[in-house]
Formats: structure tokens, sequence, C-alpha cells
């Protein structure tokens, strides 16, 4: 046993990748199309990915996404309310849809003799979701309680993915509140969804992935029967959403009602996860160096040692999607502080995380560290794209943004390419003078 090595001692280009069958076409009304063949179990995963998110949303319409989703859950032109909850439940297999800042993504897992049907269910609500009045104030309703139950009626609701963007950015694009005002709810309107599906669910900004036990041809056929008659409309062109880098430090600070603990959150812009790849990367390392696990630098540091934390933890995007983002975006860092954090207890937080950002851009890593930090994080990867479902959200949004499904096998080779002096680069940008900063005081009753 002496001659084994730990997984510490491992050199990153050992971890695994997995090379995935995929097959790209596009059909001529510009769907995209992603194939991914898996005959290892009778279950297929299907996934259809608009390119419109939060950033989307135009001024006086914020939550006009998210709404939007809610809605295509409502019905088609051909399909009664409630029939694809019934059509896909009734074949054993589960459904949902979820909006984030660039995308937004409607997926099922069904058994495989079952692909069929979901493929009709999606090309129909592509043709067009039952937009009437009843549909539209239902679901504003819909979408309100569930801006009370996770927003404000919750413990640091919206912190810090609805609260840092607006310190950190300018325009309404990047900094504005996904979830939405009432007010911009309430007034929307029919034609405003008529509108808004015209421009962003044509089957031209829409990308279709399909992953598990299928076989192509057949598959092929399939979808070429069931979307390729759905109109084709020009694709939007995707704004500019580049804003510059901050050169002085932005600060806010609220109260809190719920949250009995006091909070920080702080965000350094990186690079353009899309155009500038190899600079990228680094950034997803370093958070990972910094917060993830007991052997991680904040951790040992903040909650073990100094115990000015009660937890702390550190991701890029504001959503936490290293590769489903695209560019404005940041490395996040947050932390939660003890009941009896004395007075300048956040100040001491962001100081402790500029020390440790300096001394890892200075003394560089420890050995073993950067090769068991790609080890856990190509493992991650790895078992996210395992199941079919999984597989094929990634494989979507990856060809949406990317152009080309296959880097999501590539993707842990890409991080085992990282290196300490990358990382050690990366950790020098962490700086006072270019982070956002959003502070949480509890009013929660218990300092």
């Amino acid at each position: 046993m002496s001659g084994l090595r730990s997984a510490s001692d491992l050199p990153a280009a050992l971890i695994p990748t997995v090379p995935y069958e995929v097959v790209r076409f596009t059909l001529p009304n510009g769907l995209r199309v992603v194939l991914s063949p898996d005959r290892s179990a009778p279950v297929v995963g299907v996934a259809v990915v608009y390119d419109v998110g939060i950033r989307s949303e135009p001024e006086g319409r914020t939550g006009f996404a998210h709404l939007f989703e809610h809605l295509m859950f409502q019905g088609s032109e051909n399909l009664e309310k409630l029939a694809h909850f019934r059509h896909i439940q009734g074949a054993g297999g589960t459904f949902n849809g979820s909006t984030h800042l660039d995308y937004t993504d409607y997926f099922e897992t069904l058994p495989a003799n079952a692909l069929e049907r979901t493929l009709f269910l999606e090309a129909d609500r592509m043709r067009g979701p039952r937009l009437t009045e009843e549909n539209l104030r239902n679901q504003i309703d819909v979408v309100k309680e569930e801006i009370r139950v996770n927003v404000l009626n919750r413990p640091y609701g919206g912190f810090p993915w609805l609260k840092l963007p607006p310190v950190m950015f300018d325009s309404f694009a990047n900094a504005h509140d996904g979830y939405g005002s009432f007010e911009d709810l309430e007034s929307a309107t029919v034609s405003d969804a008529a509108d808004f599906f015209a421009k962003y669910y044509a089957a031209g900004n829409a990308v279709l992935a399909v992953s598990g036990d299928l076989a192509v041809d057949e598959a092929k056929r399939l979808v070429e029967d069931h979307f390729g008659d759905v109109p084709a409309r020009p694709a939007p062109t995707r704004p500019d959403f580049a804003e510059p880098d901050l050169t002085t430090e932005r600060r806010n600070a609220y109260t809190d009602p719920l949250a009995p603990l006091p909070a920080v959150a702080a965000a350094w812009r990186v690079p353009d996860p899309v155009a500038d790849v190899e600079a990228y990367l680094p950034f997803v390392v370093l958070a990972e160096v910094l917060t993830d696990g007991d052997a991680s630098r904040l951790v040992r540091r903040l909650v073990l040692k100094d115990r000015s934390v009660t937890s702390v933890g550190g991701y890029i995007g504001f959503m936490g999607e290293p590769f489903e983002v695209r560019d404005p975006t940041a490395i996040l860092l947050q932390a939660h502080l003890p009941a009896d954090a004395p007075s300048g207890g956040v100040d001491n937080v962001l100081n402790v995380i500029t020390e440790e950002a300096d001394r890892l851009a200075h003394d560089g890593l420890e050995p073993g560290e950067l090769a068991r930090t790609i080890a856990r994080m190509g493992t991650h990867l790895l078992r996210d794209t395992d199941a079919v479902l999984g597989r094929a959200l990634r494989m979507a949004v990856v060809e949406q943004q990317r152009g080309d499904a296959g880097l999501v096998g590539e993707l842990p080779r890409l991080l085992s390419a990282v290196t300490e002096e990358q990382v050690r680069a990366a950790a020098a940008t962490l700086v006072a003078d270019r982070r956002a900063v959003v502070e949480v005081q509890p009013g929660g009753g218990t300092r």
C-alpha cells in the first residue's frame, strides 16, 4: 500500500473525461438540435432552451421573463390548460422550467418510449402558448406569491443574487430585480406577452437537446416531424450588455427584518466566460480554492481559526452557474457572521478576504492543493452530466452560448489545464477598489 499516492498528489491531467457522442444539426426554421445517445438505461432527457432571460426584460417589465416561463405551462393553441402536465406525468415522466440571467429552459425526463410525446408537446407550445387574460392574471398571482415566499418573507431573501447586481452594475439590463416588482407584474397585458413570445420564442432563438436511450436516425426523424413545420421567425439580435469594470469600491447596506445574523457578500468582475475562456477558468478554480470544504483558504481562516463567521461560500455568477452564464459576470464571496460579532466585523471579514487573496497571489498554492481542487471540480462536473437530463440541459445551454455542445465533455480537461500561475494571477485581482459589497444588517431581534 505504501506505493499508492493520495488524491491530492495526483496531477490534474489524470482527471477522467467522458467523450459524449454528440450529433448536431439545424432545421430550416433555425432550430438548433443536439442529440446525445446513451443506451445505458431506457430513459431520455429533453431540454428546450430559449435565448431569453432576465437581462432581456425591457424597462417597466421587471420579472417578465420569469412570468412568461409560467405562461408556457398554461396550455397552447392546440392543448388545454394542464394538458402538458397530464401527458408527461401519464407517461411516467417529470418536467419543469426555470428562468436564468441569459436563458430560459423547459425540460422533461421520461421513459425512452415516450420521446415522441414530449417532442410533440414542446413543439406545440413553441408554435404558440395559450395567452389569455385569465391565464395571465392567474400566473401573475402565482409569481407574486413566489416572491413573497422566496424573497419578502424569507430571511436573506434575494441575498445576494438580487442585492449585489444593482451595486455592481449601472445598466437596467444587468442591475434590475429579476423577480420583478408587483407594480410591473400587475401592469402586464396579454399584448405584452404576445409581443414577448413573438420576439424571443422563435425557433431560431432556441436549442433542443435530447440525451439518453435513442437511435439517432429515428430521433432525428421525430424532431423533423414535430418541429419542422414550426413557423420560422428571425431570432432577435442580442444586445451588448457590457459594462466597464469598477475602479473604486461600491458598498450598500440594508436591514433585513427577518435575518437573525449579519451577513456580507462581495463580488469582483471576471473575464468574459465565452470570449475569453482561458482567462475565465482560473476564477472558477479560485472560487473553489477559497471556499469549497474545510481545507479551503477562507473556511480555514474565517470559520475554523478566527471564528469570525459562521459560514463562508463562493461561486461564479449571481445564480451560481459558471458554465451557463455570459458576460458581464462576477466571482462572489459571501459570509454570515455570528450574532455577537463586534462592531466592524464586516470590515474585518473583507480585510481577511483581501489578505488571503494577496497571500495566495504572492505565496502560491500548497502542495497538492490545485490538483485536489480540480479533481473535486471534475468529479462534480461528471456527476452533473451523468444523468441524461443534466447532460441535455448543459448541452443545450453550451450549444446556445458557445456554439458547440461537445464542450460539455471537455470541461474537466479544460479545468485540468488551469495552472497555479493563472490562479495566483486571478487572486491578485481581488482588491478592494474592484469590489462591490452588500451588507445585511439583521433585524431578527437576536442582537
